[in-house]
């Protein structure tokens, strides 16, 4: 026991026993730990563990070496190993025991992996036939947006920008680029509609289907994919939706893609857009953006 507390007691011993508990909190206590409180987690990637634990040997070198007393008594162990003639076997042991280690990591590292490929992640996951509401059945194969034949389009556009600007533009911004506030918090980043390869690409009852199930409705096609989008249809109607859908091609000056029809006929926008600075919607879709104050 006397042995046992004096080692306790040594700088170098101490250095490597505090080595070994961070290693075990770093890759099993965060893996491990948080799902024993209910709280969601994974294994820690290897560069992580790496990064971490340069920053825990730093940190024990800086203490160990902030006093000369501690800063020797910790480089005893190494002297006695590395020059004492008795200690010639140890000298020995790592002489054989160092190079297999290595050996042995740099294979591990470089061996022919016979695991199945990763499966790639689809950006743009085909979506369901169906979907419910609300409890509502709902068909999307061939789903038109229902507010364009229906209603005043101007009130729609109103409508889609009220809801845009309540709650959509914190994360997409202000100019529909994805650069809103706190966009910069989220991993992948929120989607910019100014880019020809979102919902240039899509149909509306598409777009529909990914704002009212969010980033929780995403098939397993889509993982991983860490969609901070919320499940909007608890906060907004059917028609709000729909409103918010045509607010953003009106804006960007995309054309939804059709069922039936090309690329071509929707990928080139007006040659002049507006701005998405909170200005009055136009008044129908055929305007130009820029056509409004």
């Amino acid at each position: 026991m006397s042995r046992a507390r004096a080692l306790l007691g040594h700088p170098f011993w101490q250095a490597l026993l505090a080595l070994a508990v961070a290693y075990l909190l770093i890759t099993v206590g965060i893996a491990y730990l948080p799902p024993l409180m209910g709280i969601r987690s994974a294994p820690v990637p290897k560069t992580v563990v790496v990064q971490y634990m340069a920053f825990v040997v730093v940190g024990i070198l800086l203490h160990v070496s902030s006093d000369e007393t501690r800063w020797r008594r910790f480089r005893e162990p190494l002297h006695t190993a590395l020059v004492d003639p008795d200690k010639r076997w140890v000298r020995a042991a790592m002489l054989i025991m160092l190079p297999l280690v290595f050996g042995v990591a740099v294979y591990a590292q470089t061996r022919p992996q016979v695991d199945a490929p990763a499966q790639l992640r689809s950006i743009h996951p085909a979506p369901p036939s169906q979907i419910t509401f609300r409890g509502k059945p709902m068909l999307l194969a061939g789903l038109e947006n229902p507010l364009r034949s229906r209603g005043n389009m101007a009130e729609h556009l109103r409508t889609g920008h009220r809801v845009y600007y309540q709650n959509c533009v914190a994360c997409h911004g202000d100019r529909m680029d994805g650069q809103g506030q706190f966009a910069h918090g989220f991993s992948p980043t929120p989607a910019s509609f100014e880019d020809n390869g979102t919902i240039a690409q899509l149909t509306e009852s598409y777009v529909f289907w990914r704002i009212a199930k969010g980033g929780p409705g995403l098939p397993r096609e889509g993982a991983p994919w860490n969609s901070a989008m919320p499940v909007w249809e608890s906060y907004l109607t059917e028609d709000e939706i729909w409103a918010v859908v045509l607010y953003l091609y009106a804006q960007t000056g995309w054309k939804p893609r059709r069922m039936e029809a090309g690329l071509e006929e929707h990928k080139n926008p007006p040659s002049k857009k507006l701005p998405a600075t909170g200005p009055t919607p136009p008044t129908s879709t055929g305007e130009k953006k820029g056509d409004t104050p």
